[in-house]
């Protein structure tokens, strides 16, 4: 039995809900995909500038290897978005905005079902 990473399930997800027009889920997925991969940036800090000279020649050789996340952490970070929508759902309940309310508790679900 193969298993899949939370990354793969959540990019496997988004074509499915893409054809279906399922415009929460899609926005949730890209959403938590897009944090995934911010996550993995590399520090700013850590790039220094040289001579001209010194520069690495040739198509990508400038390029930074990106941080690995862990499944822990990527399943952290999911899990923190799930957290944020709930949390702005329970503060539109609040304020009576029962569409915006459903909007969010739809994406925190749809995040939710890949864990």
């Amino acid at each position: 039995m193969s298993v899949t990473s939370l990354r793969e399930r959540l990019r496997a997800a988004l074509k499915p809900a893409m054809k279906a027009r399922d415009l929460g889920a899609v926005s949730a997925l890209r959403s938590a995909l897009a944090a995934i991969d911010n996550a993995e940036a590399i520090d700013a800090g850590d790039v220094r500038a040289g001579a001209m000279e010194e520069s690495p020649l040739g198509l990508g050789a400038a390029e930074a290897v990106r941080r690995e996340l862990a499944e822990g952490e990527i399943e952290a970070i999911v899990r923190r978005e799930i957290d944020e929508r709930r949390s702005a759902a329970t503060e539109y309940d609040r304020l009576g905005a029962i569409d915006r309310r459903d909007r969010l508790n739809a994406e925190a679900d749809a995040l939710a079902a890949l864990l």
